[in-house]
């Protein structure tokens, strides 16, 4: 599970008295998606804290990958980890080498500024949601520069094991939080809402 919704059940106890709101004033829609973006923009704050939480460190800020949406033809809206429609460009962050002059160890081969390895490590903050993915669903054993399958398993050619990212599953409960919270706002916002739509029509 990568995305959440909130959406109408959130405000089922005003949901007649919207739908006639919304049958004699076209504006009111407007002022609703307002809300819903209110609320799931705080809803989205939560959810990156709990990103940044799951781990160690984020120094590509990845945690900035979770995405929301609000949508048009219902009331509601959704946040999830799901890969943007568009690149934000890239990053000029490099991982510090911490190897002394002439200090045996450490990675010495050069990444080509054209692969494919060396465009992902330099992905923007907001395209790095394949991460969250990682951290919440865990990978396979992944190896470095390919390698050969036999009988005792996949054998890397060159580089070695990168070991596997086992899942976390941080992401639904941040999420479901994060909108139970966001769909109580709502609720009381709504109210203060029509409430001044009836007082303005008194």
């Amino acid at each position: 599970m990568i995305g959440l919704d909130v959406n109408d059940v959130a405000i089922v106890k005003q949901s007649e008295v919207l739908e006639a709101a919304l049958s004699t004033n076209p504006k009111t829609q407007q002022a609703l998606n307002k809300l819903i973006r209110e609320v799931i923009r705080a809803s989205r704050a939560d959810v990156v804290g709990a990103a940044r939480g799951a781990m160690k460190q984020d120094p590509r800020g990845a945690a900035r990958a979770v995405r929301t949406s609000v949508y048009k033809k219902i009331l509601g809206a959704n946040i999830n980890i799901y890969n943007s429609r568009k690149a934000h460009g890239s990053t000029s962050y490099e991982p510090p080498r911490t190897l002394r002059p002439g200090q045996r160890g450490g990675n010495r081969i050069k990444i080509d500024k054209n692969s494919r390895s060396y465009k992902i490590a330099h992905y923007e903050a907001r395209d790095r949601g394949f991460i969250l993915r990682w951290l919440n669903e865990g990978t396979q054993p992944r190896q470095a520069f390919g390698g050969r399958m036999s009988k005792r398993g996949f054998e890397a050619s060159r580089g070695g094991n990168r070991g596997a990212i086992a899942p976390r599953n941080w992401f639904r409960g941040a999420a479901e939080s994060a909108l139970v919270k966001a769909a109580d706002a709502l609720a009381n916002m709504i109210d203060e809402e029509l409430e001044n739509m009836l007082n303005a029509n008194k």
